[in-house]
């Protein structure tokens, strides 16, 4: 007996379903509201006066399980200025054809400087278009920071830049112009 009921149990799950009222996305008509912490595009965050927060360590493409992040990092100099630390994320680049959005880089990076946005449309035509540079990645400026490279506020160090003591670019401060490797400073140039 228990086997002619075996059956008769699965068809009775299907006919049930058969009824009911359809859930169906009107996507892309009508997006989705995600969770505050889902876990979407990256983002290269900045302190509060413009510099940016990545130090190139590249903890975050270690950490990777994909190895869909490619960092390159450069040292800073009094002169060009685009972090606080020693050094800075030249190069940074995560390839969203192998990201699989697990967070492990975000929880290994020291300074937050790489955090998880909602925005989940990541698709493309191509594969290069899939490999977010720097400047894609990178948080926009708002009214009250400068852009890099600038020098840090007068009077701190890059301690209190991560201690959040830093809440806005000094007054009078302005972007200097970048150079390439092995040009002198213009004091340097008319001694």
């Amino acid at each position: 007996m228990p086997d002619i009921l075996g059956p008769a149990a699965g068809f009775g799950v299907t006919f049930k379903a058969m009824f009911k009222k359809r859930l169906t996305e009107q996507y892309p008509e009508q997006k989705k509201e995600t969770a505050p912490r889902f876990h979407g595009r990256h983002q290269l965050n900045r302190h509060p006066d413009g510099l940016e927060k990545c130090i190139g360590c590249e903890l975050c493409a270690w950490a990777c399980p994909a190895d869909a992040i490619y960092v390159e990092g450069a040292d800073n100099s009094d002169e060009e200025r685009y972090s606080p630390g020693e050094r800075y994320g030249r190069v940074y680049q995560i390839n969203y054809a192998r990201c699989i959005l697990c967070g492990l880089c975000i929880e290994a990076c020291p300074t937050r400087a790489l955090t998880m946005t909602n925005e989940y449309e990541l698709a493309d035509s191509s594969r290069a278009d899939l490999i977010f540079t720097k400047e894609q990645l990178l948080a926009g400026l708002t009214e009250d920071m400068v852009a890099p490279p600038h020098a840090m506020y007068p009077g701190t160090d890059e301690g209190d830049y991560y201690r959040g003591q830093v809440t806005g670019a000094a007054p009078g401060t302005e972007t200097q112009p970048a150079r390439s490797k092995g040009e002198q400073p213009e004091e340097a140039s008319q001694a």
